[in-house]
């Protein structure tokens, strides 16, 4: 008698199917580069087996995320499905007051033109140069 074949699916497949990664293609490069931990293991393979209770972690977007798995899927479905299959342990934090101040005012991208007045000004008051002393 055979035994019950325990229900897994690809780690790829499943980071796709939980909306983490806008392509299979993403999710594979991740997983193959040796960028994800089940349960604490680095994997090497793209197809590592994930299964219903293991913890992964990875890098997305600046941040590790760390997720446990409660569901698996059959297909790639809206987003409320894909939430539905995994338990965010750690959830990104949102930025601090002064890193926002620092992407707006002190970043500008290269090759994006003369800075306007409002610019300089956001720029000098960040800075603090370019104040009267007086």
């Amino acid at each position: 008698m055979a035994e019950p074949i325990e229900a897994s699916m690809r780690a790829d497949k499943w980071l796709w199917h939980a909306r983490f990664f806008k392509t299979r293609t993403l999710a594979t490069r991740l997983a193959a580069a040796g960028n994800i931990r089940i349960n604490g293991q680095k994997q090497l393979r793209a197809a590592a087996k994930l299964r219903i209770g293991d913890v992964l972690t990875f890098p997305l977007n600046q941040h590790v995320r760390v997720i446990e798995v409660v569901a698996l899927s059959t297909r790639r479905g809206p987003a409320v499905e894909a939430q539905a299959l995994y338990l965010d342990r750690d959830p990104p934090q949102p930025k601090r007051k002064a890193e926002k101040l620092v992407d707006s005012a002190a970043f500008r991208d290269a090759g994006s033109g003369r800075p306007t007045k409002k610019h300089r000004r956001a720029e000098s008051a960040f800075t603090g140069k370019g104040e009267i002393d007086g």
